[in-house]
C-alpha cells in the first residue's frame, strides 16, 4: 500500500510534474516579489518564504498539487507590524503563526471547511479571480518621482503585444500539443523574443534583483517578553485565520478539480511546520495560492513532485540563475496570469445566479465584492453568516403540527420540524391554550430538539398551560430528545 502511494504521488508523470512545477516556479516569483514589496520588506524574505512553504507543503502536506507561497492575503495583514516595529518582529509573527496554524490541525479542525457553502466558494473563486486580474494592472504603470503613471506610447504597445501574445499561446497551443505546459512555453517564447529584438519592455529584474545566498537560520532578534507576546499575537492570530481560510479552500477547489479527497488536517499541520521553519529562516508567511495552484493544475501537475519542484526551482533562482530570471519580461507573466484569472472564474455562476435561490446568488455577489474591495476572512465569515441566516430562516418556517381531537376530549398536535432559536415563536403560536381542550398531548415523534432555545420554548408551553389549569403531556419523545429535557429539569407531563 505504501509503495503505491509512493508511486501515485511522486513517481506518476514525472516529466509532466517537473514541467508544471517549473511553470509554477516562473508564476511565484513576481508575486512573491511583489507581496513582499506590499509587505515593505526585502523581496528575498518573500522568496525564501516561498521556496520553505512551497516545497514543505509539497512534501509533507495533505494535498498533492497545491501550491502554497508567500501570499499577498497575509502581506496585507503585517504592514503595520513591520511599519510601527520592524522586520524582526514580523519574523517572530509569522513563527507563532505557523504554531497556531499547527494547533488548528491537531485539534482536527480542518474538516470544518467541509461546512463552507457552495456559493461562498463560489464567491470566493470568483473575487480571488478579479484580484488577480487588478493586481496585474500595477505591472502597466511606472514609478516617477510623482508617484505611478500609466505607461504611455510605445512601453504600452510593446507590453500590451507581449501580453496578447502570451496569451494567445496559452490558449492556441494546447490545439497542437498537450505534451508541454503552454504557459512555460509562452513564457520562454516571449522572453526570447524580447531579447533577440531588444523590445523596450519591463523584465523581472526592474522589480528586484533576486540573487542571494541560502537562507540561514538565526532567532528573531526581540525581547521574548510578555509585552512582545502583547504586539505580536493579534497579528499572528489574523494571519493564522487568513491563511488557514484561503489554504482551506483552495484545497476544497483542488478537491473539485482533480476528482480527488485530500486530508484537510495535515495540510494544516504542514502548511504550520512550513511558516514555522520560514520565520526561523528569515522568510515570510505563507499559505495556498490560487492562482499559481490553478496553474499547476492546468499544466498537468498533480503529485507531490511538481510542488516540490516549484519550491527547488526558487531556491535554484536565487543561488544561481537570477541573470537569467531577471531577463523575463513582465509581459509575458501578466499575461499568463490573465489567463489564470480567467480561467479561474467561475463562469457559470453568472447564469445561474437567476435560476438558483435569491439568497445563495446573494451569497455569492457578497463573497466576491466583499473579497475584492475588504477581506478574504471578512469576505468567508459574511458569507457563511448570510448563508446560516438564509438556512435558520428556512427552518424555522417548516415547523408545523397536525392536530386531531378524540372523542373523549384530548388534543393531540403531532409535531414536525426543527425546533431551535428561529422557530420557538412559530411554535408558540401553534397553541392557544385559553381555548384549547383541557387535556393536550404534544407528539413529539417527529420533531427535533435542538437548542436551549427549544427547551426553553417547552418550559414556556407548560407554564402557559399551567396557567390556564389545563393538562399538558408531552409524548413519543425520541431518547435523546428525553435526555436532553430530563436533564434541563423540564417535566414531561403538567396538570
Amino acid at each position: 500500500m505504501m509503495i503505491q502511494s509512493l508511486r501515485e504521488q511522486w513517481l506518476s508523470k514525472i516529466p509532466g510534474n517537473v514541467l508544471a512545477g517549473l511553470t509554477s516556479a516562473f508564476a511565484l516569483v513576481p508575486e512573491c516579489i511583489a507581496f513582499a514589496l506590499v509587505a515593505q520588506v526585502n523581496p528575498l524574505m518573500g522568496l525564501y518564504g516561498a521556496f520553505i512553504i512551497c516545497s514543505l507543503t509539497a512534501i509533507f502536506g495533505g494535498r498533492p498539487g497545491m501550491i502554497s507561497g508567500a501570499a499577498g492575503s497575509m502581506a496585507v495583514v503585517i504592514v503595520a507590524l513591520v511599519v510601527q516595529h520592524g522586520v524582526q518582529y514580523l519574523l517572530a509573527t509569522v513563527v507563532l503563526s505557523g504554531a497556531l496554524m499547527m494547533l488548528f490541525g491537531l485539534l482536527r479542525l480542518g474538516k470544518l471547511i467541509r461546512m463552507v457553502p457552495h456559493p461562498v466558494m463560489i464567491g470566493f473563486v470568483n473575487g480571488l479571480a478579479i484580484i488577480i486580474a487588478m493586481a496585474q494592472l500595477e505591472h502597466f504603470k511606472r514609478t516617477t518621482p510623482q508617484g505611478s503613471v500609466w505607461l504611455q506610447g510605445t512601453p504600452l504597445w510593446v507590453m500590451c503585444a507581449l501580453v496578447g501574445l502570451t496569451m494567445l499561446i496559452v490558449y492556441l497551443l494546447p490545439r497542437i500539443t498537450k505534451t508541454v505546459p503552454p504557459a512555460l512555453v509562452a513564457i520562454i517564447s516571449v522572453g526570447l523574443l524580447s531579447q533577440f529584438m531588444h523590445l523596450p519592455t519591463r523584465t523581472l529584474g526592474d522589480m528586484a534583483h533576486i540573487a542571494g545566498a541560502f537562507p540561514a537560520f538565526h532567532l528573531p532578534q526581540i525581547p521574548f517578553d510578555l509585552e512582545t507576546f502583547r504586539i505580536v499575537f493579534p497579528y499572528a492570530l489574523l494571519m493564522a485565520v487568513v491563511g488557514l481560510l484561503e489554504t482551506l479552500l483552495t484545497f476544497n477547489l483542488t478537491d473539485e478539480i482533480t476528482e480527488t479527497r485530500g486530508r484537510p488536517n495535515r495540510e494544516c499541520l504542514a502548511l504550520g511546520a512550513s511558516n514555522v521553519v520560514s520565520g526561523l529562516f528569515g522568510g515570510m508567511g505563507g499559505c495556498a495560492m490560487i492562482g499559481q495552484t490553478m496553474i499547476n493544475l492546468s499544466s498537468g501537475g498533480r503529485s507531490r513532485l511538481s510542488g516540490a519542484t516549484s519550491g527547488v526551482m526558487i531556491l535554484m533562482f536565487i543561488l544561481f540563475l537570477s541573470p537569467l530570471i531577471e531577463r523575463i519580461p513582465l509581459a509575458a507573466l501578466v499575461g499568463v496570469m490573465f489567463v489564470v484569472a480567467q480561467q479561474t472564474f467561475a463562469w457559470g455562476s453568472l447564469r445561474i445566479l437567476g435560476k438558483v435561490p435569491r439568497s445563495d446568488a446573494l451569497v455569492v455577489i457578497a463573497v466576491t465584492i466583499i473579497t475584492v474591495f475588504t477581506d478574504l476572512a471578512i469576505a468567508v465569515l459574511c458569507g457563511i453568516v448570510i448563508a446560516a441566516l438564509n438556512f435558520a430562516w428556512q427552518h424555522a418556517r417548516e415547523i408545523r403540527a397536525e392536530v386531531k381531537s378524540s372523542d373523549d376530549g384530548t388534543r393531540t398536535y403531532a409535531l414536525h420540524g426543527t425546533l431551535f432559536f428561529a422557530s420557538t415563536a412559530n411554535f408558540q403560536e401553534l397553541f392557544q391554550p385559553q381555548t384549547d381542550a383541557q387535556e393536550v398531548i404534544v407528539d413529539c415523534r417527529h420533531l427535533h430538539v435542538a437548542d436551549h432555545s427549544a427547551i426553553v420554548a417547552f418550559e414556556t408551553l407548560r407554564d402557559r398551560y399551567q396557567k390556564t389549569g389545563k393538562c399538558l403531556r408531552f409524548a413519543n419523545l425520541s431518547a435523546r430528545n428525553r435526555h436532553i429535557l430530563e436533564r434541563a429539569g423540564v417535566s414531561l407531563i403538567n396538570g
